[in-house]
Parts: C-alpha cells; structure tokens; sequence
C-alpha cells in the first residue's frame, strides 16, 4: 500500500490532531487553547508548543514560538527551512514573523483568525513580497474542532 503524499489532506489532519494534543494541554495552565508543532521533511514531530503566557508571566511565549524553538534545538540550527508548522490557529504578526525569519516554508493552519491573522486573514506577513522569505499556506485544516476548542474557552472565560 502506497504510502498519501506529505501534503494531502489526511496528512495534514493526523499533523493537526498532534497540535490540538498541545493544544488542550494549554487548558491545564490557563493559557488560551493553541497548540503547534514543528514537523521535519519525513512528518516527524521534532518540535511542540502549546500557549504559556500565562504559566510563565512572557507575552512572547506563543505555541507556535515555542515549538520552533525545540525544533531549533532538536536540529541544532535555526534556519527551519525544510519543516512545516502545523498550528491549530492562524498565528499572529509575532509567530508569522518567526515563521519568516525561521525560514520555514509551509504552514498548515487549523482555524482563521479574522481579528489578529497574519498569514492571509487581517494582515499576509507570510507572502509580503518585500520580505526576504514566503512560505505556502494550507488553511482550514479540521477547523471546526481547532475552532469549537477556542469558542468553548473563551466562553467559559465570559460567564
């Protein structure tokens, strides 16, 4: 049996569950639920983060900053120009910026983000044409469930 392509969309939904995984762990510490993971060219995870704001009082500790920086590590370098992120929530100015600086090529994105979305939604850090790196997006991977996980939450966080 032939083994799907590295971007179909079965594969970039087995990649999403990983980052809902992370995700949920967020739950535990308060943090809004959005969870990334850093995936090197043959799919394995070499790179995981979920939000810690809140644990750790650092506005900059993002799911999507926090798995580069383990997949930096992992590889001992912190250009990631052969992985994919994978984020269940389409990241922000800070982590597209990241994403660019990182080199990183792909990103595959569960749910838009209308209000704050830098990869095609409110701003296209990602593919700015003046920007010395672009990377492709494949968005609206299991959005519902990356959506329904944020709604609950922030509902939750209202009453």
């Amino acid at each position: 049996m032939a083994l799907p392509p590295m971007h179909s969309t079965r594969v970039h939904e087995a990649w999403m569950r990983q980052a809902l995984e992370q995700a949920r762990l967020a739950l535990s510490t308060g943090d809004v639920p959005i969870g990334a993971v850093v995936l090197d060219p043959d799919g394995r995870a070499i790179g995981r983060g979920r939000n810690e704001r809140e644990a750790h009082h650092d506005p900059t500790a993002h799911a999507e900053v926090l798995a580069m920086r383990e997949a930096a590590e992992e590889l001992g370098r912190w250009r990631l120009d052969d992985c994919t992120l994978v984020v269940t929530l389409e990241p922000c100015t800070m982590c597209a910026g990241a994403a660019v600086l990182a080199r990183i090529p792909r990103i595959v994105l569960g749910a838009w983000d209308p209000k704050a979305g830098a990869c095609g939604s409110v701003l296209d850090v990602v593919r700015h044409r003046q920007l010395n790196h672009w990377s492709e997006v494949h968005g609206g991977v299991l959005a519902r469930e990356c959506s329904a996980l944020l709604t609950e939450f922030f509902r939750a966080h209202r009453d």
